[in-house]
């Protein structure tokens, strides 16, 4: 979909919050294109992470999707990045969803969830991005937890 980097991982993180809030009705009117913009973001992701670990990205596609043979290149040599392989399997789902019934009683609802799960993987791209071991366990994101202190609990 995409030719190149396009939108940082914080844009994406916006603009699928903007997505997600929008009114049901914006949503069905536009759903072929926001289908489209999702996965393009969603392959804006994964272009951010091999752009930082100076990989040049594929032109290829798995299983008819450009995200996938992406996310199949990011994970070469990085075992801890398949815990987001099912995440970008579902962002093909959604447009899928989205793109075979536009005009379909859950167009809305497909839409919102197809932007949660792309903000999935944005959060968990950009957190290992901080944190490399960061997905060794699931999409754990006790690395930067940890980095960070924590208010203390009143005690009763």
């Amino acid at each position: 979909m995409t030719e190149g980097y396009r939108r940082s991982i914080e844009d994406i993180e916006d603009r699928t919050d903007q997505i997600a809030a929008a009114a049901d009705a914006d949503l069905a009117a536009r759903a072929p294109a926001l289908a489209d913009e999702l996965l393009a973001m969603g392959e804006d992701v994964l272009l951010a992470w091999l752009a930082a670990k100076g990989q040049t990205p594929t032109t290829a596609t798995a299983e008819g999707f450009r995200l996938l043979a992406l996310h199949r290149q990011a994970a070469r040599g990085n075992p801890s990045f398949n815990a987001c392989r099912e995440t970008c399997r579902e962002a093909v789902w959604h447009h899928n969803l989205i793109r075979l019934d536009p005009a379909g009683p859950d167009t809305a609802r497909n839409i919102r969830l197809g932007a949660m799960v792309v903000r999935h993987l944005a959060l968990f791209v950009g957190g290992k991005l901080e944190s490399d071991g960061l997905g060794e366990f699931c999409c754990s994101s006790r690395p930067i937890r940890t980095a960070e202190p924590t208010p203390s609990t009143p005690q009763a």
